[in-house]
């Protein structure tokens, strides 16, 4: 092949290197370098022997050679008098029965209490992710799904975090979080989240990750009301970087619970080959370790789901797969399960979207453990799957399943009142309680702000002032919710108090729990009863209108009301004027054009955004070129393009004709053809330009002299037209079609254009 005729490589794969996915790396399968999802080099057969309701060998290790992992899972995991019975099922049997919606989910749970970890994860390897997605929403603890939200910024600014806090609440996360770019700012996010989260409407849980000693402090102080980052291990070696044990874990968790904080613990895939002690295990039986070890604990629940490995384990061959298998394992063990879905595991909007639609679908405790509601460059914990850019792509996705994600639209006005609120609540807090001051500028800036890139506020090192004041002056809960009562915030006090009050009872330290209209719910008084089509969470009619009211949204009546802003332009463009019925003509030059029942009637610009009035004057003036004459007809008894087309071409006295609708879209047809079977067809009406209806009309004219023209192309970019336009098309077309007759007589009509101009 000679040089110009260009590099030796097909021109598809430039195409496929300009695409998002390609700055996505992956790994080859290596299980003795821990790059393995399901089947690890060393991973062990599982078996279990006991002795006196005594372990004495586990997973192919005798006692005497556990390792600290294994020791706390035999001791507080393993339940003697169920573990002969469960571990005698094949796991064959046990994986169908986890798809058998005959099999009860607490019959499940109860035999998972005698599982060990490879019993647990040879079991789920063998399903496929079909079989693993049904599972999960058939063993998730709580019916009612939810989700949780992070709320940050990159300058840790206050006023901001307040704003987008209440934003969050008004979207419906039952939870959401907070985290830092400097560690010193922990006690002003706290503050700060804790006000703007009390907007609004009560009960959503709110926690700030941060060290794991001051975390419990603000805990302590009163700002949070759960924790999820108590990070457990797979392996030894992990615990031990860590300076940590099971035991010093299970001690954090009942730090937490013992001051009324929920908690949960964090795990996840990769997290040990991340840290370089994998012991050539896979990723699902060294998750499935960490589980049982959270299961041993006590913990009301996991973060789970590859979190901030999940970009490593999706670079592995069934990477994905064994993320959704792990989370399965968590609700197996009767676990809430987090699931994950908040790190970002790929550049790939498809892989992002694909990884979050089975626990959409199925639902979830919480279907993000970290949904971005700010802006990618504003997260500080790393772009979630999902962030504030993507969050209105999140809704339709429930719309378009009818699938809840716990997430609500919230209207343009509605939302800035609510940043305005949070703001002067915190504002007033910060002044009363003698830790800053805010000015308007600032309250203005971050009001209407996407992202902190928009803000004027608090420089980095007042903030860290305002934190060290927080924490130096002893702040707690309380106190803050004295200055809201002094401020004229009584809603916001109560809202904050009623979470307090919560703290001391201690009701959402139950499995699952969240806070839903004032009452508390988890898998005690709302437990899911998945028993088959019909059974489990099901969308009431209210949330299902609450899923569909998205922005966007077109009716026939917004149609016509556009079209009538339009009709005042078109009466000074052109005139129509009825000529009586319309017969058969007879030169042999002219081309009948014939229009819709509602063009320029009801309908009077083109998808394009062209006037129908331009429309016409192209193709006249194309026709005119072409040395025809043209001929304006109104059908009755369709407004189908194809049959507008073949009617026209029937009355034109050249046999050539075109059919147009008011929408835009046009056909040339002749005569004796079939009513598909036209001469050209234009069907991409929003970018057909008047450059093309001119040709359209030249080209009409050539075939009426027997000629073959060269057929008018409508470029397109790949633009997903109909995703932007066939909703207006429908009802576009309603509108024309309630105006046919069957059997109406054509007319003829007779047209002035009245001035120039599109």
């Amino acid at each position: 092949m000679s040089q110009s005729m260009g590099a030796n490589r097909w021109k598809r794969f430039d195409d496929w290197d300009d695409r998002a996915l390609r700055l996505d790396t992956f790994a080859i399968e290596d299980p003795e370098n821990g790059f393995s999802a399901f089947h690890g080099a060393a991973d062990p057969k599982p078996d279990l022997g006991i002795k006196g309701k005594r372990v004495t060998s586990m997973d192919g290790v005798a006692a005497e050679d556990f390792d600290l992992i294994d020791a706390f899972i035999a001791t507080y995991h393993i339940d003697p008098d169920i573990a002969e019975e469960a571990m005698a099922i094949p796991s064959n049997q046990l994986a169908r029965m986890l798809v058998d919606m005959n099999v009860p989910r607490t019959e499940l749970t109860r035999l998972a209490r005698g599982l060990t970890p490879a019993k647990l994860a040879e079991t789920v390897a063998q399903m496929n992710a079909m079989e693993i997605a049904f599972a999960y929403s058939k063993m998730r603890a709580r019916q009612t799904p939810g989700n949780q939200a992070h709320v940050t910024n990159a300058k840790d600014d206050p006023l901001q975090l307040a704003a987008d806090a209440a934003i969050a609440v008004a979207l419906g996360f039952d939870e959401i979080e907070t985290t830092m770019r400097v560690a010193r700012n922990s006690w002003s996010n706290a503050l700060a989240c804790c006000v703007g989260s009390a907007v609004g409407r009560s009960g959503t849980l709110f926690q700030c990750s941060s060290e794991e000693a001051e975390e419990l402090e603000i805990g302590m102080a009163g700002f949070t009301s759960y924790a999820e980052t108590v990070s457990v291990y797979g392996t030894e070696s992990a615990f031990v970087d860590g300076d940590d044990t099971p035991w010093s874990k299970a001690w954090l968790a009942a730090a937490y619970a013992s001051r009324g904080i929920k908690m949960r613990c964090t795990s996840g895939a990769a997290a040990e080959l991340l840290m370089g002690f994998h012991e050539s295990k896979s990723l699902l039986y060294l998750e499935a370790r960490c589980l049982c070890l959270q299961r041993g604990m006590g913990s009301q629940g996991t973060q789970n789901g590859g979190i901030d490995g999940a970009p490593l384990a999706s670079s592995i061959p069934g990477g994905v797969r064994e993320i959704m298998a792990e989370n399965l394992v968590a609700v197996w063990l009767d676990l809430e399960c987090a699931s994950g879905n908040d790190a970002r595991h790929s550049e790939s909007d498809m892989r992002v979207a694909a990884k979050v639609l089975p626990f959409l679908i199925g639902g979830s405790d919480l279907i993000c453990s970290g949904f971005g509601s700010i802006l990618k460059y504003d997260n500080s914990f790393n772009p979630s799957s999902f962030n504030g850019e993507e969050l209105e792509e999140f809704l339709v996705l429930q719309r378009d399943f009818e699938a809840d994600g716990g997430l609500t639209a919230v209207e343009d006005a509605r939302a800035l009142e609510l940043r305005r609120r949070a703001i002067d609540a915190l504002s007033f807090v910060l002044r009363d309680l003698g830790l800053a001051e805010a000015t308007e500028i600032m309250k203005r800036s971050v009001a209407v702000a996407s992202g902190s890139n928009d803000t004027e506020s608090f420089a980095p090192r007042d903030v860290a002032l305002i934190s060290d004041k927080i924490q130096g002056n002893g702040v707690d809960v309380l106190d803050v919710i004295r200055s809201l009562h002094r401020g004229g915030f009584k809603a916001e006090a109560e809202n904050l108090l009623f979470l307090v009050k919560l703290r001391v009872s201690g009701d959402y330290l139950q499995t699952s729990a969240i806070v839903r209209d004032g009452r508390v719910i988890s898998a005690i008084n709302d437990p899911n009863e998945y028993d088959g089509p019909g059974s489990g969470y099901r969308l009431t009619d209210k949330r299902r209108e609450e899923l569909a009211a998205i922005r966007n949204v077109l009716n026939r009546e917004e149609v016509l009301r556009a079209e009538a802003a339009s009709e005042m332009g078109e009466a000074k463009a052109i005139r129509y004027q009825s000529m009586g019925p319309a017969t058969p003509g007879t030169a042999k030059n002219q081309i009948v054009v014939g229009v819709s029942p509602g063009f320029g009637t009801k309908i009077f610009r083109t998808l394009a955004g062209h006037r129908l009035s331009a429309v016409l004057k192209a193709l006249k003036s194309g026709i005119e070129r072409g040395g025809g004459t043209m001929r304006l007809v109104r059908f009755w008894h369709t407004a189908d393009t194809s049959f507008l087309g073949l009617s026209a071409a029937r009355l034109s006295g050249s046999g050539v004709g075109i059919g147009l609708q008011s929408k835009g879209t046009a056909v040339v047809h002749q005569k004796d053809r079939l009513p598909h079977n036209n001469l050209e067809l234009f069907s991409n009406a929003p970018v057909t330009t008047l450059e093309h209806y001119e040709k359209m009309g030249f080209n009409a004219t050539c075939y009426a002299g027997n000629e073959l023209p060269e057929p008018v192309v409508v470029p397109t970019r790949g633009e997903a037209l109909g995703a932007r336009f066939h909703a207006r098309v429908a009802l576009t077309y309603a509108i024309e079609t309630a105006l046919t007759e069957d059997d109406a007589s054509p007319e003829d009509l007779e047209l002035a254009f009245l001035e120039p101009g599109p």
